[in-house]
């Protein structure tokens, strides 16, 4: 009987160990060393996840990224993380950042535009998924709040540094469950009806529909703006999911077979950030560092201009 179960385990942990090896074989580029170098790049929620794996490989590569994080204490450990991990390569920089505080965004981008000469690339990484009902401090749905409306006024903020800075790229981190969404413009807030799962789903359309709309405006400037999908990556994102107990371990093991690492899922932010291939190609949407067809719904012009139209009045832009 022992034997048996000695054997079964045996043979359990082989197959396991099989599938990683097959499941793990994911593409990671090497940039040259010095491809990034002298440029400026910031990418938001920079402390965790593909935004860390982000910043550690742009740093290796010679980048000054400015790390842009709502928890100072967790973004300095981070950076120390970095450091240890990319070696005495570009420059790292701190700077506090709420994306669920107009009031944080505005002061943070007064500060870049004091101290920063110019900006090369702007990373639009931060983001909440499928969190409990909560307000921003300027009273909007969270998801909605953090992953849409903060970056569209950090990015408008922004604007002129990077035009002046051209050429200069500005990327946004969406999802595939954009799919899933529509734009309730008649509750954005979703405070109506909250289904966190829809919500998510609503910021990530809005994130298409944006770099829509910022593409057209952009034409001509020398300033791309493009969209990707980084996949089902093994990050903190999921937090506020609940899988009962008696499901973790198989899930941790789906997970670690089958999710990818951050560094995986940090490929497609880091081919739109370092490429000369994507150099000229704007209002796209990518994954796995290639071009990806949108829905219909991701590219309407009037929904993406009436978007447009509404997160400026709600974030408090002049038209």
């Amino acid at each position: 009987m022992a034997a048996g179960i000695i054997l079964a385990a045996v043979l359990g942990g082989g197959v396991i160990l099989i599938m990683k090896i097959i499941f793990s074989r994911r593409k990671i580029t090497c940039y040259p060393v010095g491809i990034m170098r002298g440029k400026t790049v910031i990418i938001t929620g920079a402390n965790s996840g593909i935004g860390k794996a982000t910043a550690a490989e742009l740093l290796r590569l010679q980048a000054r990224v400015i790390m842009a994080c709502r928890d100072m204490q967790k973004a300095e450990e981070a950076a120390g993380e970095i450091r240890k991990e990319s070696g005495p390569h570009g420059e790292l920089v701190i700077k506090h950042l709420n994306l669920a505080s107009l009031r944080s965004i505005h002061s943070f981008c007064e500060e870049i535009m004091k101290e920063e000469i110019k900006i090369d690339v702007l990373i639009n990484n931060a983001g909440l998924y499928q969190c409990p009902y909560a307000k921003t401090e300027d009273g909007f749905e969270m998801q909605i709040g953090v992953n849409h409306l903060g970056h569209f006024l950090l990015t408008h903020l922004l604007l002129d540094h990077l035009k002046n800075s051209a050429p200069s790229r500005i990327i946004v981190v969406s999802s595939e469950l954009y799919k899933y969404g529509s734009i309730n413009f008649d509750d954005l807030n979703c405070e109506q009806n909250y289904n966190k799962a829809s919500c998510y789903s609503q910021s990530k359309l809005a994130n298409l529909l944006f770099i829509h709309e910022l593409s057209r405006q952009l034409y001509g400037t020398g300033v791309t703006v493009n969209a990707l999908t980084p996949g089902i990556v093994r990050t903190r994102l999921g937090r506020h999911i609940h899988i009962p107990l008696l499901a973790k371990p198989l899930f941790f093991m789906v997970s670690w077979l089958f999710f990818k690492s951050a560094m995986e899922g940090a490929q497609t932010p880091l081919y739109l950030a370092c490429s000369p291939e994507v150099a000229n190609v704007t209002g796209k949407y990518f994954a796995n560092c290639q071009e990806k067809q949108l829905l219909a719904k991701a590219v309407d012009d009037h929904v993406a201009k009436r978007l447009w139209d509404l997160s400026g009045t709600l974030v408090g832009l002049k038209s």
